[in-house]
């Protein structure tokens, strides 16, 4: 699996539920890892799992229904990420122990290293696989530079802290917007920008080797700098612009690029896109009222939330788009 955006469209995958131990087993080998999965406590299983797996992350909504106990070797290719929605689990990786409780921790498995998972009958959790590559070429971009070695990340982390809550939430919108039939699975520029929020705010959120760079105060960049990005923006707003992908243009930081941004325009980077687009979108209504549908025009400069664009178009340009439409026809 690589990191680079094929256009493919992510397809919901149907339930899977199975009693069988072994069927349990093979399901999560298939779409996660081989592993050794035993029960405890000498239940059946009650094993349900919806995932949707796109290029830079699977997302599943996984229960066992059991006490159930999973022994898996090194990933060596990717993360694992377990967000706790209900019940506990009990983790361990290398010599370090974590315990999770319902929305109050998570757990992330570094790739090169074996770990348990015991769930308790009544647990359900997202599991969340990151493969390697495009996970820490998304960090690279955002402390602009390299990342040769796993990340180190802390075992267990909060979820009930703001960054925590504000992670559980990202995974939960994705994972319902990746389900929705005709949603963002078919728009690649959407899915790439959702996906990039899950990894920037799980690199935010979980501890590791890197926090100190990505959250530490740091000069803003400098104005030059900072028009480079504005002319990689306005050159082509339509394209899939990531905060890294502006860094990475500028030659700073993702949080150098943010001040220099908030210093020179008043607003973040990513702001700065939205504003470009709803200027594109408005000049594409006023020259083609009554031709073009809003719809359309709003979904071909990135806008997939129609109430949201509606909202945001309003406060840029104090009318909504249909209001713009009517003005010009009206002339």
């Amino acid at each position: 699996m690589t990191g680079e955006d094929t256009g493919a469209e992510v397809t919901p995958r149907p339930l899977l539920v199975t009693h069988d131990l072994e069927e349990a087993q093979h399901y999560i080998t298939d779409v996660y890892i081989p592993h050794n999965l035993q029960t405890r406590d000498g239940r059946a299983l009650d094993f349900k799992l919806r995932y949707l797996a796109s290029e830079r992350l699977t997302v599943g909504h996984l229960v066992y229904g059991a006490d159930a106990e999973l022994l898996v070797p090194p990933m060596l290719d990717c993360y694992h990420m377990n967000l706790t929605l209900s019940g506990q689990t009990m983790v361990s990786q290398k010599g370090r122990w974590a315990a999770t409780e319902a929305k109050q921790s998570g757990v992330l498995f570094r790739p090169d290293d074996p770990f348990t998972v015991r769930w308790s009958p009544e647990a359900v959790q997202y599991a969340v696989k990151l493969p390697r590559r495009p996970l820490e070429a998304h960090l690279s971009k955002l402390i602009n530079q390299p990342v040769e070695r796993p990340i180190a990340f802390d075992l267990g982390f909060d979820l009930a802290s703001p960054t925590g809550q504000s992670l559980l939430s990202a995974v939960n919108y994705l994972r319902v917007e990746l389900s929705r039939p005709g949603g963002i699975s078919e728009m690649p520029l959407a899915r790439d920008q959702l996906e990039s929020l899950v990894l920037t705010q799980l690199l935010l959120t979980i501890p590791n080797a890197f926090t100190e760079l990505l959250t530490a105060p740091s000069q803003p960049a400098q104005r030059g700098k900072v028009r480079r990005a504005i002319e990689m923006i306005e050159a082509n707003p339509q394209a899939e612009l990531s905060l890294g992908d502006l860094a990475v243009a500028a030659g700073v930081t993702g949080r150098q690029l943010q001040r220099g941004f908030k210093d020179t325009v008043g607003m973040s980077p990513m702001a700065y896109v939205r504003a470009v687009r709803l200027d594109r979108v408005h000049a594409e209504l006023q020259e083609g009222a009554g031709v073009v549908s809003v719809t359309d025009v709003a979904m071909r400069w990135g806008f997939f939330h129609l109430s949201r664009f509606a909202q945001q178009y309003r406060q840029r340009f104090g009318q909504l788009p249909s209001e713009t439409v009517r003005q010009v026809l009206q002339r």
